[in-house]
């Protein structure tokens, strides 16, 4: 089951083209619907797939959390992923999916793997309103595949949020300390919940804040910050001072994003910090080689308050 996910090499120089690979998977048929949907998460964000382990249980868990399986040594927390997103069905979940993101390593309980999908981000999208509502919320883009089905992306910074807490601790945003200048950041991430992580954050520091929900919006508000700044007489830099941006986006990622800005001598001067829960040195790798300033791991308030003010020249 493990040979399901290969070696990172190529993926890593897909990662840098707009382009990604997704592992589609089931939750087995929804019994209220009578459907098998498409799920899928991206590669990067996999350690391995196996035949699932014997799950320890414990009392007091997260809502969709079954409990713990031992894995190398390590206890890590097993995700059910049907109950997380209110989907009954009566097909058993015998695979583990192990992910590893933002710093966290879980288990999530799956009915079947299907395979690995070559995809381009411009082929992913935002979901429709009535979709991105269903299932809990935890849909945060999605793509038809070359059978007429729909692949629904899962946001797994709301699935660490809700079983974790990540982003609910207000003592997280202690010793965060207000800017001396005033300041104007754009940011871009299609997770609703790391969106509020953000604007929390930038409120601490007391900047002011523009929000875009993918890299295809952030480039189209830049583009517009960019003709109001021509048409006024002064450079780009004086009404945004510093962009931030996830990698993982629908219709543009963040390394395209990034590549755009660095290239376009409009927006010369305007440092990029590259915030994302793809952590590893590949993936910092790639974002430094697009003209990433400072890249930072989600979600820790303090870290991404210094990432900010070092790229602002604050420290």
């Amino acid at each position: 089951m493990s040979s399901v996910i290969q070696t990172v090499d190529e993926r890593t120089r897909l990662a840098g083209a707009n382009r990604l690979e997704i592992l589609l998977f089931s939750l087995g048929e929804n019994v209220n619907s009578g459907k098998d949907e498409v799920f899928g998460l991206n590669v990067f964000k996999i350690r391995e797939v196996i035949t699932m382990p014997e799950v320890t249980h414990a009392p007091n868990m997260p809502p969709g959390v079954e409990g713990m399986v031992a894995l190398r040594g390590n206890m890590i927390p097993v995700i059910n992923l049907a109950s997380f997103c209110g989907i009954q069905s009566d097909d058993p979940l015998n695979i583990l999916i192990v992910t590893e993101y933002n710093k966290s390593t879980h288990g999530f309980m799956v009915h079947s793997v299907e395979q690995i999908m070559r995809m381009e981000w411009n082929d992913i999208k935002v979901p429709p309103q009535m979709m991105a509502h269903q299932l809990g919320g935890l849909v945060t883009a999605v793509s038809e595949l070359e059978d007429g089905r729909i692949a629904m992306i899962i946001d797994v910074e709301k699935v660490l949020a809700e079983t974790e807490g990540v982003g609910e601790d207000p003592t997280a945003f202690d010793g965060i300390e207000r800017l001396e200048k005033p300041i104007t950041i754009l940011f871009a991430d299609d997770s609703v919940v790391a969106r509020k992580q953000i604007a929390a954050t930038l409120d601490k520091l007391g900047v002011r804040h523009i929000s875009a929900k993918n890299g295809d919006e952030a480039w189209t508000k830049l583009k517009e910050l960019a003709a109001r700044a021509e048409a006024s007489h002064i450079p780009v830099y004086e009404m945004v001072n510093l962009i931030l941006t996830d990698v993982e986006m629908p219709s543009m990622d963040g390394y395209v994003l990034t590549r755009k800005i660095k290239d376009d001598r409009r927006f010369a001067g305007i440092p990029i910090v590259m915030h994302s829960s793809l952590s590893s040195d590949a993936n910092i790798a790639i974002g430094k080689n697009v003209g990433a300033d400072v890249y930072v791991p989600k979600f820790d308030p303090q870290e991404l308050a210094k990432a900010i003010s070092a790229a602002l020249g604050e420290q």
